[in-house]
C-alpha cells in the first residue's frame, strides 16, 4: 500500500471531536521523505477534526514552526522536522500527542 493510499484510509475514518467523557485516539507526529527528493516533512495523523479546522491547526502550527506546509487527505504535513515543537504545542492545545518513527 502506497503513502497516498494510507493518507486516503485515514482521511475516510476522520469524525468529528469526541464528547468530554469518550477516549480519544492518540495522536502521532512522525517524519516522512518518501515521494519528496529527499525532503523531510513532520506527518500529523489521527486528528479528529473536520478539513476546515485541520487547515485552521495547520496554519497555526505553520506559524509557530516558521515553516510551510499543507494538509491532505486530513492529513498535516509541515516542511522540515518539527516533531518535538509539534509534540509540545499539541499536547499545550490538549490533544494527546505522541512521536512517532525513529
Amino acid at each position: 500500500m502506497n503513502t497516498d493510499a494510507k493518507r486516503k484510509a485515514l482521511a475516510s475514518g476522520i469524525v468529528a471531536p469526541l464528547a468530554g467523557g469518550q477516549k480519544s485516539s492518540m495522536v502521532r507526529v512522525g517524519r516522512e521523505t518518501q515521494g519528496r527528493g529527499g525532503k523531510g516533512v513532520s506527518v500529523i495523523t489521527g486528528l479528529p477534526l473536520t478539513q476546515e479546522r485541520l487547515e485552521e491547526l495547520a496554519k497555526q502550527l505553520k506559524k509557530r514552526c516558521g515553516c510551510g506546509g499543507t494538509v491532505r487527505n486530513g492529513v498535516i504535513e509541515i516542511q522540515g522536522d518539527h516533531r518535538d515543537l509539534l509534540v509540545a504545542e499539541l499536547t499545550r492545545l490538549g490533544y494527546p500527542a505522541k512521536r512517532s518513527g525513529g
